[in-house]
């Protein structure tokens, strides 16, 4: 069967200022990426986000009351974290780690 499976790419077209156009080569190229690859991932990622920012999430009875006592419950630390947060950032004073 022809034509099954294969890809179809659709054209698009954008007028843009020569400085937008620059801020874009240079991104693109300290990805390692084409202006077009850079582009369409870029668009791509803004239109997930203001997609997932409208998604409903639905549960059960049962799961929304579990989600509600989890979020209500008190929180508790987590050691890793506690122990990550006490370390200096290499570059503050001595630049040396704990």
């Amino acid at each position: 069967m022809a034509g099954v499976g294969k890809k179809k790419d659709h054209p698009l077209s954008m007028r843009l200022p020569e400085t937008d156009i620059a801020i874009i080569d240079r991104a693109a190229g300290l990805r390692g990426r084409s202006r077009t690859d850079f582009v369409r991932e870029a668009a791509v990622q803004a239109a997930e986000e203001v997609l997932m920012e409208s998604a409903l999430v639905r549960m059960s009875p049962k799961g929304f009351v579990a989600f509600m006592a989890a979020i209500a419950a008190p929180a508790t630390a987590v050691p890793e974290m506690v122990d990550l947060f006490k370390r200096k950032a290499p570059w503050e004073a001595g630049g040396k780690n704990g």
